[in-house]
């Protein structure tokens, strides 16, 4: 298994799209999570992060030049109890909800399948965090229409037990830039987390994005013991 340097993979493509980072810090003692968005057009570009309690929100950053809400404007992070939710997309509440019926992560995600912005089907990518008495554990998903058909979806998860610590793995929309937009393919990168606080990786992340197609990231460590939370949110829109 490769395991990636966060710059260089950040580096390694102008367009990302929509990323997800989860991940157990250096010492051990930290679940890790980030969230970024990219964006091509004004209406996707038009947006900044919003805390809302330990629930972080998208807005609009100009409402007047807000063309279009649909697929734009989400929750990206909810909090359930010990989970920690994170996705690219309104199935944040569909997972928050139906896990909060007993369902599982997996069970959730299988109402949902990818979005309907013909041609590019972008994917759904969504994490989940757990923090249980012996440590934390994840999950990762992504729904992508099968080589672009929109009446076919493909359903991937991939669950981390007792994570290495220092690891993160890493999903994101797409395959770089392009019409339509190439989906992501496999299954999530491994990337090296270094022994740094939250600032220091939140810088890290943040420069080594495509500075014309960066618009939002969020960052948060919670301490394993104790479920304690720093955050930090970074908007191009300011």
């Amino acid at each position: 298994m490769k395991i990636l340097n966060i710059a260089e993979e950040l580096n390694s493509l102008a367009y990302h799209g929509r990323g997800i980072i989860i991940g157990k810090s250096a010492d051990g003692k930290k679940a890790v999570t980030a969230y970024f968005i990219m964006g091509r057009s004004e209406n996707s570009r038009n947006r900044v992060f919003v805390a809302e309690g330990d629930a972080m929100r998208t807005k609009a950053y100009d409402e007047s030049k807000m063309t279009d809400p649909h697929l734009i404007i989400y929750y990206p992070v909810r909090v359930l109890g010990n989970k920690t939710i994170v996705t690219n997309g309104d199935q944040t509440d569909t997972i928050y909800d139906l896990m909060d019926k007993q369902m599982t992560f997996e069970q959730a995600l299988r109402t949902r399948e990818f979005e309907d912005d013909k041609p590019n089907f972008t994917p759904r990518i969504s994490g989940i965090i757990r923090l249980e008495k012996e440590g934390m554990n994840y999950a990762m998903s992504i729904l992508k229409s099968a080589e672009g058909d929109d009446s076919s979806c493909e359903r991937f998860t991939y669950a981390y037990s007792n994570p290495i610590s220092g690891r993160a793995k890493f999903i994101h929309t797409y395959n770089g830039d392009g019409n339509p937009l190439p989906s992501y393919e496999g299954e999530p990168k491994t990337l090296e987390l270094p022994d740094v606080d939250i600032d220091t990786l939140t810088d890290l992340i943040w420069t080594n994005l495509n500075q014309d197609n960066k618009v939002s990231l969020f960052v948060r460590y919670i301490d394993i013991a104790s479920g304690e939370t720093e955050t930090r949110i970074v908007n191009k829109n300011v």
